[in-house]
């Protein structure tokens, strides 16, 4: 039996809407028929795939916001938020250093009014991916679980990492961006905890996926597997290679592997 990771974006999903392809959901529910434990492993929260992802396909549970929430057979065995006050001092310490954000909690996200970004690309990704569906940045204290921002300026970031030192992890996800967690959060820390939980060894464990957030966990797993599309390190250090997510990646990676 193998405990299989699936990524979300890159790697059950291309960038052209919220759909699996036939071949995905197929080659999902032929591994779970013979016996397979099938995971999404994801850096979304909740809030980002709970209302689409569960009617395309069953899956047996969910690793969510890099591993701030896991669910298994619809038991949520952790959920980890910003408490309050530290919540607080975050929010603050983005207005100080001018520090653009997301935040991302299980049932809602945050940000700020369209007017007050500080930078125009990160005001065009929110208005362009969310609108004006997001809470307000003031309510956000005590109910997210990690958040994705956006800098311009190297400084302004260092500054922030500063200021609260050894309580954040930072993933690179290039170009300015960064997804932050509560220190000790990470989809291949998550991983190895519901791997322990269900008393599966890690060498039984694969993971897919294609980018940064996803390095860590192709780096613990048993068995690596990389998109067609992933980025290059990934491609490198990669068990195996499938084709494109929608080239029948995943079908392709599951017949390798040879689960079907």
């Amino acid at each position: 039996m193998k405990l299989i990771f699936f990524d979300v974006d890159g790697t059950l999903i291309g960038d052209k809407g919220q759909v699996l392809a036939q071949s995905t959901k197929e080659a999902i529910g032929k591994a779970r028929e013979n016996g397979h434990i099938c995971i999404v492993n994801t850096g979304r929260t909740w809030k980002l795939v709970g209302d689409w992802l569960p009617h395309q396909a069953e899956f047996d549970g969910y690793l969510l916001g890099c591993g701030t929430m896991a669910q298994y057979r619809g038991e949520v065995l952790w959920h980890r938020t910003f408490p309050q006050e530290q919540g607080r001092r975050i929010i603050n310490a983005m207005d100080c250093w001018g520090i653009d954000a997301l935040l991302e909690g299980s049932e809602k996200n945050y940000t700020r009014e369209l007017e007050e970004f500080h930078t125009e690309l990160f005001r065009e990704h929110i208005e362009v991916r969310y609108g004006r569906t997001c809470g307000a940045w003031g309510e956000a204290c005590g109910h997210f679980d990690k958040f994705f921002l956006y800098v311009d300026e190297g400084s302004r970031l260092e500054g922030f990492r500063r200021e609260l030192s050894g309580e954040l992890d930072f993933i690179d996800r290039d170009y300015g961006f960064w997804e932050v967690t509560p220190v000790g959060c990470s989809k291949g820390l998550a991983m190895e905890k519901l791997a322990e939980t269900l008393g599966i060894p890690m060498a039984d464990t694969v993971a897919i996926g294609d980018s940064s957030n996803d390095l860590e966990m192709l780096q613990r797993a048993g068995t690596s597997i990389a998109m067609g599309n992933a980025t290059q390190n990934i491609r490198d250090m990669a068990d195996y290679v499938t084709t494109d997510v929608t080239a029948d990646g995943i079908w392709n990676a599951l017949d390798w592997l040879g689960v079907l």
